[in-house]
């Protein structure tokens, strides 16, 4: 267990009195990319938010590089080397682009992390996403939807993470925007960077990610790498509808 940065063990949760999660279990390693499969409503999302503490968990045990986080609040999980790009990007729509990107900006490593090979600040950032670099002056809603899902991105790296977790993070773009993306997330993996990522795209993932888990109502129903999941198109067609 201390080989992973992320420990997930018997994850259970709900709201209010519907409890959604059950039985949910994965591990990510240091450099590791992870994706959480399944159809809508199976419990991804809601696994994303225990993640960051928020929302509380009824059972199980969350580790952060060895260290037990449940109960803690968000701020100081994501201070542990967690980021999030969330479902619907939620940039700040009255910043600029740049405001957006320091605005939670922070150099601090987490303590016994594993982190890729340089840090991240503005001009890193700029030279990953040119295209901000170019609107750097303009606000949020000035922006497409493409250009705010870069700087999502972008917000998120400037944290500096040794996890950044992707609730599907090309729903709804263009598709050449999501072939950028796609790239955007080989590159990281390339740097070292660990993920969980969450999208409908099966093939991509499976070209990009290590180990997959699938959640149904709740429970991880299987699991393995991307070969195991290519040998298995039962599995992709019962559980995600493909």
């Amino acid at each position: 267990m201390s080989e992973s940065f992320l420990n997930v063990r018997g994850l259970q949760a709900g709201y209010g009195r519907a409890q959604v999660l059950f039985d949910v279990s994965f591990d990510v390693k240091p450099g590791q990319v992870v994706t959480l499969l399944g159809r809508n409503g199976m419990g991804r999302s809601t696994t994303i938010k225990c993640l960051f503490g928020m929302l509380p968990a009824l059972g199980g045990e969350i580790r952060i590089g060895g260290e037990r986080v449940n109960g803690l609040p968000s701020h100081r999980i994501a201070r542990k080397g967690l980021a999030i790009v969330p479902e619907g990007r939620q940039i700040f729509t009255e910043l600029t682009v740049e405001e957006n990107l320091v605005a939670t900006a922070r150099n601090a490593s987490p303590a016994g992390s594993q982190r890729q090979k340089a840090s991240w600040g503005l001009d890193r950032v700029y030279g990953f996403f040119p295209r901000l670099q170019e609107r750097r002056n303009n606000l949020g809603w000035q922006l497409s939807g493409g250009e705010q899902q870069m700087l999502a991105i972008g917000r998120a790296l400037m944290t500096n993470p040794s996890l950044l977790v992707l609730d599907e993070a090309t729903e709804g773009l263009a598709p050449v925007i999501r072939e950028e993306i796609w790239r955007t997330l080989d590159q990281l993996k390339q740097d070292g960077l660990a993920q969980i990522v969450i999208d409908k795209n099966v093939r991509r993932l499976m070209d990009l990610a290590d180990q997959h888990y699938v959640i149904e109502k709740g429970r991880i129903v299987w699991s393995g790498d991307s070969r195991a999941l290519r040998a298995s198109p039962d599995i992709v067609h019962q559980y995600m509808g493909v």
